[in-house]
């Protein structure tokens, strides 16, 4: 018999997946090209769950169901809440998109698969089981397989779907195999359970970093960090811009809920080990996302790289958590990755939307060059670009300047001097990194718009929600104190219970 307990932490989920298979059965008859009712039905459904995760998130309580394989807390619930509104801000920038390059004349999939997707990041978030959180990395995974392959006469999104697919399962196996040398060592499959045996020393140690090895290579595939990084570049050019954004934005909450469940929850009693992992990761993340997004001329390629520079700075604020076993500043140091991980996506989120907004029928918006003379001919959109690009390098009052100073705080306050030589190397890597996104601001307010550059215009919604996106990056950045604290009290919780 499931408790009441039990229904009351999946609610958001089970309207998420009604819904989802109710939106693909009314498509069918839909004939509209623009699918708007399909459209108006997805934002509902996807604000309706926003509201309820978010007043889960407010009411703070930690519930447990299932027989323990689901948990909804503070955390999982804000990010399953910024997620949603991930989501519905893709798809609000994605449908003219689609609708320009008859991606929705067939039928509504972008719609249905982008719900399934999000259904897969939200059992990522809940899992408080290995086979659990492993359905839903694989729900994920699969929906966005499909929906990189979406243009299905184009043969750039086919060819970047097949390399997703094939490295995308490679390193499934690996997150698979990492989980089954845990079990076969803990005999438990509860992510509880796994902390209580491991921090009981009862269990052999090297069979544990043997699976850990495993674990964090496939965890690091899902962030996209070196040297697991190879599919970002391709997948994120290949790709139609929204799709490019629907992996590239939300999918990064769900991968860092799922490090925190696994490592923290899970394997803390193990942090000195796959600390140490992290720390390669991120140095190799930082170096050479920086040096290759200089080299590349196509935004998109850029941005990519510029994704896995950023990832780094998230790793470097997991690493620095506990120190010589003393957990004392854990939560500053793993909600100041968290604060990064959201304000990283809401700046993603604008500036693939102005590179959409861009793009027109028969023509992609995804070169530099085509960026030349943007201030000319829209101030407002410039404007958001150059907010994204400016939070992205780090530069203040921009909310990614408050996030990437909060990492280098957490490092600095653990006085390790391994943690302060990897502060600095953030500091220069960040520098190096300045070079690429000023030169597209450079290129937008200083060169000459191309001959055949076109007009700018987008509907009302899209010009709405992007202003309001670009100007939530700028007011996190000089009011950062509220999500800070959210993210605080979140990880307070977690490492609580």
């Amino acid at each position: 018999m499931i408790d009441k307990t039990s229904w009351i932490s999946v609610y958001p989920e089970i309207i998420l997946f009604f819904m989802a298979c109710v939106i693909a059965m009314v498509d069918l008859e839909v004939k509209s090209a623009r699918r708007t009712f399909t459209y108006v039905l997805t934002l509902a459904t996807l604000a309706l769950v926003a509201a309820m995760q978010a007043a889960y998130a407010i009411g703070g309580d930690t519930l447990y169901g299932f027989g323990n394989m689901i948990v909804s807390d503070q955390m999982g619930n804000l990010l399953k809440c910024f997620a949603s509104v991930a989501v519905m801000v893709t798809l609000v920038y994605g449908r003219p998109y689609a609708a320009d390059r008859d991606m929705m004349s067939r039928g509504g999939e972008l719609f249905s698969l982008s719900m399934f997707a999000l259904l897969g990041m939200f059992v990522m978030m809940s899992g408080n089981n290995f086979l659990v959180l492993y359905l839903g990395l694989e729900l994920l995974t699969l929906s966005s397989y499909a929906l990189v392959a979406l243009r299905r006469d184009d043969a750039t999104a086919t060819e970047a779907a097949m390399k997703y697919f094939v490295l995308g399962a490679l390193a499934s196996g690996f997150l698979l195999y990492g989980l089954s040398m845990m079990y076969g060592a803990t005999g438990s499959l509860d992510v509880n359970v796994v902390f209580k045996a491991i921090n009981s020393g009862l269990v052999n140690h090297q069979v544990l970093v043997f699976g850990l090895v495993f674990v964090v290579a496939g965890l690091a595939f899902k962030l996209g960090v070196v040297p697991f990084h190879m599919w970002i570049p391709d997948v994120y050019q290949g790709a139609p811009t929204a799709v490019t954004l629907l992996i590239g934005g939300a999918p990064k909450l769900a991968a860092f809920a799922m490090l925190i469940r696994l490592l923290v929850e899970g394997m803390l009693p193990l942090a000195l080990d796959w600390q140490q992992m992290l720390a390669v990761l991120a140095i190799g993340s930082l170096l050479i996302g920086n040096l290759a997004a200089i080299a590349q001329t196509n935004l998109k390629r850029m941005l990519a790289f510029s994704t896995i520079s950023q990832m780094g700075f998230v790793l470097l604020g997991l690493m620095s958590g506990a120190v010589n076993g003393n957990t004392n500043s854990a939560a500053t140091a793993y909600g100041a990755s968290m604060f990064y991980v959201i304000t990283y996506v809401l700046t993603t989120l604008a500036s693939f939307g102005v590179i959409m907004l861009l793009a027109r029928q028969g023509f992609e918006s995804e070169e530099i060059s085509d960026f030349a003379g943007l201030n000319q001919r829209s101030p407002l959109y410039a404007a958001v670009m150059a907010i994204c690009l400016f939070s992205l390098a780090g530069i203040p009052p921009m909310a990614g300047f408050y996030a990437k100073l909060s990492v280098l705080q957490a490092l600095m306050a653990s006085g390790q001097f391994v943690h302060i030589g990897l502060a600095v190397f953030a500091v220069v890597m960040s520098l190096i990194g300045a070079f690429y996104y000023l030169r597209v601001i450079k290129v937008m307010y200083f060169d000459v718009p191309s001959m055949n550059a076109g007009v700018v215009s987008a509907p009302f919604d899209v010009r709405a929600v992007l202003s309001i996106n670009g100007a939530l990056v700028l007011v996190l950045g000089l009011l950062p104190g509220g999500l800070m604290t959210l993210c605080f009290k979140a990880m307070t919780q977690v490492l609580g219970t």
